[in-house]
């Protein structure tokens, strides 16, 4: 009878483990609102953000995928490709900051792992993320796994300019990938989603638009504009969030963040929070004396770092 109760536990272990990847699910879809399976079952994504590329590339290797896996329970991770910010962003070092990219994506792949590949900028470069979303479908647009996010945070952006811009990238993805998710942001670090509801993109499939909440920051007034677009029918994906202030810093704000993760969850909106990093900072979820390749004690852990690998192990089961 022991040996029998082991075996379902083991079992039961199995499938809990089995039910987040992407063998589970497959390639993903948009039905109204919704992220779905290759099955047409509601898909909630919830995961871990890398901060830049260009500043922590220390975190960007398999060893931390797996441990964001085993321990943290993701199922999804997005690597922050840091386009404009230092010598080392994108735009100053090009070939090694796609392998730093790939690292991440290869890895998530081999641990059957959804990742976001997200194009960190607050501007609109044009010619370069067109070079660099055609390379990474031609790379990867055959694995269910990869979604694209095409701008992570317009600033001063128009609507009208990112909508121009999001047009010219989405058809480049489109060209070698026909169908895996495409992320879209909206004006103002992504919390303008409700002008982005009233003209939004037309002619594609699979498209989602990004919505990102600070909870110490962002209350009520943004879930209310979240809200408006949700029914307008506008599909949203939470790409980046925390519980601290919208300047990554400040005391944790744990019951309005509460809030933000039941709005999400009653919605059936995937969620991700910001970031693998190590500075000093509330949200950077790691300390210094935390090891590149994963493997982190809770010693290792910052209070943002505990309260998320927390929300993640509870609602990822």
């Amino acid at each position: 009878m022991k040996r029998f109760l082991l075996l379902v536990c083991i079992a039961q272990l199995t499938l809990s483990s089995f039910a987040q990847t992407v063998t589970a699910h497959g390639r993903l879809k948009v039905s109204g609102t919704q992220l779905v399976d290759e099955k047409g079952a509601p898909l909630i994504l919830r995961g871990m953000s890398y901060g830049w590329h260009c500043l922590w590339p220390r975190f960007y290797n398999a060893g931390s995928v797996k441990w964001l896996k085993k321990d943290w329970k993701v199922n999804v991770i997005r690597a922050a490709l840091g386009v404009e910010l230092g010598d080392s962003s994108y735009l100053k070092r090009p070939d090694w900051s796609k392998q730093k990219i790939k690292a991440v994506v290869d890895a998530a792949i081999k641990e059957d792992l959804y990742v976001i590949i997200d194009w960190h900028s607050h501007n609109i470069n044009l010619g370069e993320a067109k070079a660099f979303f055609a390379e990474m479908a031609e790379t990867y647009g055959q694995n269910p796994h990869v979604i694209y996010e095409i701008f992570n945070e317009p600033d001063e952006e128009s609507w009208e300019e990112v909508k121009k811009y999001s047009t010219e990238i989405i058809n480049v993805i489109r060209e070698k990938d026909p169908d895996n998710i495409i992320l879209v942001g909206s004006p103002h670090w992504d919390q303008d989603v409700h002008i982005v509801a009233d003209d939004p993109l037309k002619g594609f499939s699979n498209i989602m638009y990004t919505l990102h909440f600070y909870a110490a920051t962002h209350k009520q007034g943004l879930r209310d504009r979240g809200s408006y677009a949700l029914k307008k029918g506008i599909p949203l994906f939470i790409s980046e969030s925390a519980g601290m202030t919208a300047s990554g810093d400040g005391a944790l704000d744990l019951a309005e963040w509460q809030r933000w993760i039941d709005w999400a969850e009653e919605n059936g909106i995937s969620w991700i929070t910001w970031s693998v990093s190590d500075k000093n900072e509330t949200c950077s979820v790691l300390l210094p004396s935390a090891p590149s390749g994963g493997k982190w004690k809770d010693r290792d852990l910052k209070e943002s770092g505990k309260r998320t690998r927390e929300l993640l192990k509870k609602y990822n089961k």
